[in-house]
């Protein structure tokens, strides 16, 4: 008999781009990759919705989000703590 492994969800750490949103984050996520050809280093970015139970992000914390079932039309990420807290002006 195989035992299934359960909660192997992906993690994600990102910036906040966008809290204009009720309960739902925009989240960059950037990603180092290396260019097939040219052999350069570049940066890609992907942005995520995240589900934001309380509100409580603001743009450009940095936070951790999980992979979750689907919860809108394109939100399948969840926040799970914020790592640090953009400074206010």
């Amino acid at each position: 008999m195989v035992e299934q492994v359960r909660n192997m969800r992906k993690t994600r750490q990102g910036k906040v781009v966008s809290d204009k949103m009720d309960k739902t984050i925009v989240v960059a996520v950037e990603d180092r990759v290396r260019h097939p050809l040219y052999n350069r280093t570049i940066r890609k970015t992907t942005k995520f919705k995240a589900h934001d139970e309380e509100n409580s992000c603001r743009i450009g914390d940095t936070v951790r989000i999980m992979e979750t079932r689907p919860l809108s039309k394109d939100k399948r990420w969840r926040v799970i703590d914020i790592l640090e807290r953009a400074e206010q002006l």
